[in-house]
C-alpha cells in the first residue's frame, strides 16, 4: 500500500527525515524530498524496512521524480557542541535551505522540531512510514551516510562501519576497546559501557 502523497492539497510539502543519531560514530545526515502530488510509488517507505538493495534501487527513482530534494550533513564536532538532538534539527535545517524549490510546508519525522525557518511544519510520529515525502527522505539520508560510513572503514578498518554504519554493535564497541577512538568517534557519546564495579563483602 502506498504512503500518502501529502498532507494537505494543493500545498509544496517538503517531508524531513534524519539517519545517525544513535550512532558513536560519523555525521548525522539529514535529507529534505518534495514529491509531487500525484506521485505515487508502493515500494516507497520507511528505509528501515527496505532492505539494503531496494533503498539503493529507489535513490535514482526518488531523485529524477522529486520536485526538488537535498541531503545535509551536522559534523561530529557539532554534535559534540550543541549535542545530538540540536545536530539532527541542524542537519534538517540545512537540507531544507538547500531545496532549489522553497516548501510551503514542513512534514517532520518525529516529535520535536525547532529553527529559526519561518516555514509552517508539522511533526508527524513515525512519520517516515506514513508519508511518502517523510520515507523519500529517510531512503536518501539513510543511503547518503551509508556509503559514507562504508568509505570510512576503508580508513579505519577496526570498527565494522561497512556493516553497523557507527551504530553501538559489539563489533564497534570491541574495536574501541583495542583501537581506541578516532576524529570520527563522538566524543560527547559513551563510546564503552560503564565497567560494572564488584564490591567484596
Amino acid at each position: 500500500m502506498s504512503l500518502l502523497p501529502y498532507l494537505e492539497a494543493n500545498r509544496i510539502e517538503a517531508g524531513c527525515d534524519e539517519v545517525g543519531r544513535g550512532c558513536l560514530a560519523g555525521p548525522v545526515v539529514a535529507a529534505a524530498v518534495i514529491l509531487p502530488s500525484d506521485y505515487s510509488n508502493p515500494w516507497i517507505n520507511d528505509s528501515k524496512k527496505l532492505s539494503k538493495p531496494n533503498r539503493e534501487d529507489l535513490i535514482e527513482e526518488i531523485k529524477s521524480n522529486a520536485l526538488a530534494w537535498a541531503v545535509a550533513e551536522a559534523s561530529v564536532e557539532e554534535i559534540d557542541r550543541v549535542n545530538i538532538l540540536n545536530a539532527s534539527f541542524l542537519a534538517m535545517k540545512r537540507a531544507v535551505l538547500n531545496l532549489k524549490k522553497k516548501p510551503e510546508h514542513l512534514l517532520i519525522d518525529g516529535n520535536r522540531w525547532r529553527s529559526d525557518l519561518t516555514i509552517p511544519f508539522t511533526c508527524i510520529v513515525k512519520g517516515d512510514g506514513k508519508m511518502a515525502s517523510i520515507a523519500a527522505a529517510s531512503i536518501l539520508a539513510k543511503v547518503y551516510r551509508d556509503e559514507l560510513m562504508e568509505k570510512l572503514a576503508e580508513e579505519y578498518p577496526h570498527f565494522a562501519w561497512e556493516r553497523n554504519a557507527g551504530y553501538p554493535t559489539t563489533a564497534h564497541r570491541v574495536g574501541i576497546e583495542k583501537f581506541g577512538s578516532t576524529i570520527w568517534h563522538r566524543k560527547s557519546f559513551q563510546l564503552l559501557p560503564r565497567q560494572l564495579e564488584l564490591v567484596l563483602k
